[in-house]
């Protein structure tokens, strides 16, 4: 008795065609039929040549196709459903396209989204190499706060000139953890309390009260204490930048009869430019 085999069940071969071409799986297909895998690969002329559809779920199928028919391009389902274009391609490929009209805020929103998290991912990868170097830099010993404090007086802070040869340490800056560092140093130093003298240098047009109170905070005395704020002419041609409440000027630390002081600065950073003179010499 001769059998007819399933491939040539032209009803069938019909029917399996056309559900595949809906976006029917294989396990639809199946159930629906009552055949194997094998048979259904055989109806499509792909048994033997491995899968050609991806390894999805029926639910993120049926939304991309749902998106596809909704007007979203290959790029932006991908976006959206987090799968590769390639894949969306093979499930959407037989759903005629038409954009439509917000298609291009869409593409600004998703944009935003992309943006957005490459922000926050680049914000914890930054928070996390602060940690460790943090954690590696420990505690300084009194050498290493001297090296840096002279270093810094010598970027930031008034040097003798040929016009000008008084030895006196001033130093400015508007960063308060500078500022701190400079104290702590003067400190190291051997300078008293009662020596050092602050001043803010502000924009007339900032919050000159609300400045004061903030380096007064800062540096732990009473804005009393302060000597009288240096306000910076307005320049209407000057486009700044540091404007708004969080904007506090500079704070400007003197220290009293400091030319002794001055000169030891001085003397740690020609040591330091020795010492940078010898290793650049190995590097030559």
């Amino acid at each position: 008795m001769k059998t007819t085999r399933l491939v040539d069940d032209d009803e069938l071969v019909a029917t399996v065609r056309a559900m595949r071409e809906s976006g029917a799986t294989y396990a639809q297909i199946k159930a629906e039929l009552g055949i194997g895998a094998t048979t259904i690969s055989r109806i499509l002329g792909v048994y033997g040549k491995g899968r050609r559809r991806p390894r999805i779920s029926d639910d993120v199928r049926g939304r991309a196709r749902a998106l596809r028919v909704g007007g979203y391009s290959i790029p932006e389902i991908a976006e959206e459903l987090g799968i590769a274009k390639s894949t969306v391609w093979l499930i959407t490929k037989d759903i005629s396209w038409e954009p439509t009209p917000d298609r291009v805020e869409r593409g600004k929103r998703a944009a935003r989204m992309r943006w957005d998290r490459y922000n926050e991912r680049r914000a914890a990868e930054r928070e996390q190499l602060i940690k460790e170097m943090a954690a590696e830099v420990g505690d300084l010993s009194d050498r290493e706060l001297m090296l840096i404090g002279a270093v810094m007086y010598w970027a930031e802070g008034q040097k003798m000139k040929p016009w000008n040869r008084t030895e006196t340490l001033r130093f400015i800056n508007s960063d308060p953890d500078v500022i701190l560092l400079h104290l702590v140093w003067l400190a190291h130093l051997g300078v008293a309390p009662d020596r050092l003298t602050f001043r803010v240098h502000i924009h007339e047009s900032a919050d000159v009260a609300a400045a004061e109170r903030y380096w007064a905070g800062v540096v732990g005395v009473p804005v009393d204490s302060f000597g009288r704020t240096t306000l910076k002419k307005h320049n209407p041609k000057t486009v700044r930048k540091n404007v708004g409440d969080s904007y506090k000027g500079c704070l400007i630390v003197g220290v009293r009869r400091s030319s002794r002081d001055y000169r030891a600065m001085n003397a740690v950073w020609r040591g330091i430019c020795q010492a940078i003179e010898r290793r650049a010499a190995v590097l030559r």
